[in-house]
């Protein structure tokens, strides 16, 4: 067999069976479901998409030991995917846009719901915009009598320290959305969510402010790398306000 019929039956053969394990991986995302899927069998199935004649498990495989967990191979910059050996602009769209659908989701689905009721639901909520930021950024959620979600707010930016973050600003919006109550969520870029002595001095602020305004400050919650930290769930809002209560009196 000439050399040249050769390498064509190999490359089609390559092919073939490419095709076939794709075919199964589709298939058993749709028996099966998404949940016996990993990270890295997601990650495949969506490269695969626009990558018709690679080998996308391989490509996932290291995709996921630069970046360690899915979520942070989503949240990884574009020029930064683009320098990554094998992914060209093409095979990167379709990670920015499932990223972006996931934010939208979250998002919407509180709006549509009253359903913020738990650090956890917040946490889920923010999490895919919040946790691999490179800067500090405060949001802040407004609620009703009932929880209902009535909108959240970017309102300070960069590195946030008692003198940064002016609650006229925060309670001045609230008033205007005739929120009762009020949930302050922030990110830490160093991962950690542990708060710091400044995130204590700043909460007790704004828990000082909102019970002279009579809008419950219900929680402050921080969103590191892997996981959250609520002031609420920890005792801290309590301890903040008992020791208003004592300074006052």
């Amino acid at each position: 067999m000439p050399e040249k019929k050769y390498s064509q039956k190999i490359l089609i053969e390559a092919y073939e069976k490419a095709k076939g394990h794709r075919a199964r991986v589709k298939e058993r995302f749709l028996k099966e479901g998404p949940k016996s899927f990993t990270d890295e069998d997601l990650l495949e199935l969506l490269l695969m998409f626009s990558l018709p004649y690679r080998d996308t498990r391989k490509l996932a495989r290291a995709l996921l030991e630069q970046y360690k967990t899915l979520d942070q191979v989503l949240d990884a910059p574009l020029e930064e995917l683009k320098k990554f050996k094998g992914l060209k602009e093409r095979a990167i769209l379709p990670l920015k846009v499932i990223h972006e659908v996931a934010r939208r989701y979250l998002q919407g689905r509180a709006i549509k719901s009253e359903y913020l009721r738990s650090p956890q639901e917040v946490y889920e909520y923010l999490k895919y915009e919040m946790q691999n930021l490179d800067r500090e950024v405060l949001k802040v959620l407004f609620l009703d009598a009932k929880s209902k979600f009535l909108g959240g707010e970017t309102l300070f930016e960069g590195t946030l320290h008692e003198s940064a973050v002016y609650p006229r600003e925060i309670f001045k919006k609230a008033l205007e959305k005739k929120a009762l109550s009020i949930v302050i969520v922030h990110n830490h870029p160093s991962g950690d969510p542990m708060p710091s002595k400044e995130d204590f001095v700043i909460t007790k602020k704004l828990v000082l402010a909102g019970e002279l305004l009579q809008i419950k400050v219900l929680d402050h919650v921080i969103i590191g790398k892997n996981g959250y930290y609520s002031m609420a769930e920890k005792g801290d809002i309590e301890r903040l306000k008992a020791e208003i209560r004592r300074e006052i009196l």
